[in-house]
């Protein structure tokens, strides 16, 4: 079911995405939509802020092999790659 403007034309719909507050990341819980090396759920183990305290970047840690990723905290926004939650 598509949305309609008021001019009756239908709205092109954004992807969606989670809803973050990057400050409120620290220890959530994340599952990967795509798995790799059975590699599924994971941790917010760290958070990087710049001078400001404008998170920038989080460190990922898997949960069954304990390996450490550092990624741009907004790559969890992609609900096609990321799901919030242990799923």
């Amino acid at each position: 079911m598509a949305q309609r403007s008021r001019g009756g034309t239908p709205l092109t719909r954004a992807p969606q995405v989670n809803r973050l507050n990057p400050r409120k990341l620290l220890l959530s819980k994340w599952t990967a939509a795509h798995p790799l090396n059975r590699e599924r759920h994971f941790l917010v183990t760290e958070l990087f802020c710049d001078e400001e305290g404008t998170v920038l970047e989080i460190e990922l840690q898997a949960v069954l092999t304990r390996r450490n990723e550092r990624v741009v905290w907004r790559v969890l926004q992609d609900k096609q790659h990321w799901l919030m939650g242990w799923q």
